[in-house]
């Protein structure tokens, strides 16, 4: 057991990561970006697992990062009603390229972790001619094998 010394407890809400908040309308619901950094560097591109945010991407010193918020995942979000629309993998890929065209970006370099990265990989095999490279942290694409579950225990 840890004692105090050993763990910093933060309020992530609290703080200013000095990034500008835009709430994208695309054909499958309205997502939440944040940009970070100069808009004239090379774009990054990143997309979070399940129940992260942008305060898990601090790429800020060699690239404009436009962090997308998948629906539901931003700061202060309402709780996701399970009889409410609920946008499939292909439908959150897709409006990836409506938030390259809202922001005027061609081709970008994107991160992403888990299912982020599964749904980055999605946008990169639909899209190709707008990614320059894809950073997958930990891909989700199929259920883990009997070797690699074994290994897990």
């Amino acid at each position: 057991m840890a004692d105090s010394s050993d763990s910093v407890s933060i309020d992530m809400e609290s703080i200013s990561l000095g990034g500008k908040e835009y709430l994208v309308k695309t054909h499958h619901g309205t997502v939440l970006v944040a940009v970070f950094g100069d808009q004239d560097k090379p774009a990054l591109i990143t997309y979070p697992d399940l129940a992260l945010n942008q305060a898990s991407s601090l790429l800020l010193h060699n690239f404009c990062i436009y962090h997308i918020s998948p629906p539901g995942h931003e700061f202060g979000a309402p709780p996701i009603c399970p009889d409410g629309f609920m946008p499939s993998v292909d439908d959150l890929a897709d409006q990836i390229v409506e938030v390259l065209n809202f922001f005027g970006l061609g081709a970008v370099m994107c991160m992403g972790v888990t299912a982020g990265a599964y749904i980055l990989t999605l946008f990169a095999m639909k899209y190709r001619q707008r990614v320059l490279g894809l950073i997958l942290i930990s891909p989700l694409c199929r259920a883990p094998s009997w070797t690699e579950w074994l290994l897990n225990k």
